[in-house]
């Protein structure tokens, strides 16, 4: 199997695309750790095969991640970290409150920091090693009402670039997948405060939130798990310091 023999964790794991790409990685052989805030959830992804261990953890909580991590690779060093725990909050620019904008980058970019500190340094000592962020097209482009979350992953995107180039020698690549709206619990629960605020049809609201996906659809998280793949794989050596945009030519 292609990551036979290699530990990968996950944070968000226990549902939407962290399940998804926690359960594509086991089944081509690694060790998969998923870490979280909801155990209930970890515990049924791991119930159900999608994963190997769990740690209940905030990943915005620097001390803490270091001891789930530190507790997580005692006996297999982690080779694979894939931050995409996250979080959106909606609403316009004059009534997002600067603390809007610190909570959304904590999640989201504070998230993937406190993982990537606890994860590169062993892969830099190893030689080898796969670090890779969940980003959105949000991180590529504006959309309106949502500019904190924007902001935070165009600064995902910036770290991802950076660190590449910190660690472009050393075995160790630094990558992004940046999916449209996927088909996760965060976007249905989007679509239910669309339908409650405005007034229209769940079909409706689904429409317009995927118009400007050409495709038309939303992204099935498995699609994004398979480019997560490729980027822990032996063929994506010379990968680094990329995003690569899962939006059916969105742009």
């Amino acid at each position: 199997m292609l990551l036979s023999g290699r530990h990968a964790v996950v944070t968000g794991g226990g549902r939407g695309i962290g399940r998804a790409v926690a359960a594509r990685l086991r089944r081509e052989g690694a060790h998969v750790s998923i870490i979280g805030r909801d155990a209930a959830a970890l515990s049924a992804a791991c119930a159900a095969g999608d994963a190997d261990a769990q740690a209940a953890c905030d990943v915005t909580d620097a001390a803490a991640m270091a001891q789930v991590l530190a507790r997580l690779s005692a006996d297999q060093p982690i080779d694979i970290a894939v931050a995409n725990a996250g979080a959106v909050e909606t609403g316009p620019f004059l009534r997002s409150p600067a603390e809007r904008f610190r909570r959304m980058t904590e999640i989201n970019l504070i998230g993937t920091v406190n993982l990537f500190h606890g994860t590169l340094p062993g892969m830099v000592e190893r030689g080898h090693g796969r670090l890779i962020a969940i980003g959105s097209t949000a991180g590529h482009r504006g959309y309106a009402y949502v500019s904190a979350y924007v902001a935070a992953k165009h600064a995902v995107i910036g770290l991802v670039k950076s660190l590449a180039l910190e660690t472009a020698r050393s075995g160790v690549t630094v990558n992004a997948v940046s999916p449209g709206y996927a088909d996760t619990d965060m976007v249905a629960s989007g679509l239910d405060a669309i339908v409650a605020k405005t007034g229209v049809s769940r079909e409706q609201a689904l429409t317009d939130m995927v118009k400007a996906n050409p495709q038309g659809r939303l992204i099935a998280p498995d699609e994004i798990s398979q480019a997560v793949l490729y980027l822990c794989g032996p063929a994506s050596g010379s990968v680094t310091g990329q995003s690569l945009t899962i939006n059916g030519g969105e742009f």
